[in-house]
């Protein structure tokens, strides 16, 4: 592992929940218990529930319910269907759940259409059981270990799916957990996450080995209103180069794409932006992910953040089926193809060192 040349330096916020309970079957685990006394040892009560039912009253009014919900953190045991790895294309082979929920205020979340309830964040007690699923998977994946192109990064597990892992760092410890049990782990793996958040000190000095790839999830400052409740675009990339002078492959996920207006300024000064600090990374990824919404995820984010001005009116869209049959709206394919060829152009010009992953 490389030497770590210096620490961070972004004063990354850290989030801290209002509410936060724990099931009587996570307190039997140990990591349960160091995630209680983490909190804890912040000056935030635990209440320690009888059960493991999350009955947990909620106001009538839907806002307030939201935002309770927002400040709610539940300790729990991930369930069989949650530790089982599920494929993940195109972002890696399979997805590894650490916790379910994200803390951050995103008025285009696409969270709001894929979990159900009220959005409490919950992270789980049980990892060694969410690690023993892992090790079967080994080069049975359809990403990246069948991909002649990307089979370099072994088989790939995200942990960036239905949590933000490192905005919960602090409180659970559970991502530093995975990168060291992913760098004790021989064999051709990787563990990627992407964070809209910039407190990554805890990571510097993890032995690692090379085996998780930090990507910095990024979007113009112009866009910082749709992203509340995160660290700033500069401080994320601050935080993503110091987790490359400590060792770990980088990418970034320029997501969600937004064709509002003044886009090619916005996006122009961001690629700028991230070259001026990572265009000498040895190993840089990036991912391009369009803005996208369903009817479902729409109504739910209309209920959240009524007065958002993200635009979600069907205008220069397409809609587009999803494997699952539902709908997507996606842009069209006009506004797709002068988006990429920005993109790509931009990218190869101001960073031609990284490897674009894929457009979607």
């Amino acid at each position: 592992m490389a030497t770590v040349l210096a620490r961070s330096e972004p004063s990354a916020r850290l989030w801290r929940p209002r509410r936060v309970v724990a099931t009587r079957s996570a307190l039997e685990w140990d990591h349960g218990r160091a995630i209680v006394a983490r909190v804890e040892a912040l000056g935030i009560a635990v209440e320690r529930l009888a059960t493991d039912r999350l009955s947990l009253t909620q106001p009538d009014d839907p806002r307030a319910a939201y935002a309770l919900a927002k400040q709610t953190l539940a300790i729990v045991v991930a369930p069989p269907s949650k530790r089982r790895p599920q494929p993940i294309a195109p972002s890696a082979d399979w997805r590894i759940d650490l916790a379910e929920g994200c803390p951050a205020h995103c008025s285009y979340c696409y969270l709001a259409g894929s979990l159900k309830g009220p959005p409490i964040t919950r992270v789980y007690a049980n990892l060694p059981e969410i690690w023993a699923e892992l090790p079967p998977r080994l080069g049975q994946g359809a990403v990246t270990s069948r991909s002649a192109a990307r089979a370099h990064e072994g088989t790939t597990f995200e942990a960036s799916c239905y949590t933000d892992p490192l905005a919960l760092e602090h409180l659970t410890g559970s991502l530093s957990a995975t990168i060291t049990w992913f760098g004790a782990w021989d064999a051709d793996v990787q563990l990627r996450f992407t964070s809209k958040f910039a407190a990554v000190d805890p990571l510097l000095t993890l032995d690692h080995r090379g085996r998780t790839r930090t990507r910095a999830s990024i979007n113009p400052a112009w866009f910082a209103r749709f992203e509340g409740g995160t660290s700033p675009v500069a401080e994320r990339l601050a935080a993503l180069a110091g987790m490359g002078r400590a060792g770990y492959p980088l990418g970034l996920t320029i997501a969600p794409i937004i064709a509002a207006e003044g886009w090619e300024q916005a996006y122009g000064e961001l690629i700028a932006q991230a070259a001026a600090l990572l265009g000498n990374a040895p190993d840089l990824t990036i991912e391009l992910i369009t803005h996208r919404y369903t009817p479902g995820s729409k109504a739910v984010l209309d209920s959240w953040y009524p007065g958002s001005s993200l635009d979600m009116s069907g205008a220069q869209r397409s809609e587009k089926r999803t494997k699952f049959g539902s709908i997507k709206h996606v842009y069209d394919a006009a506004t797709m193809r002068e988006l990429r060829a920005f993109f790509e152009a931009r990218i190869a010009r101001d960073l031609p060192n990284a490897r674009i992953l894929y457009w979607t």
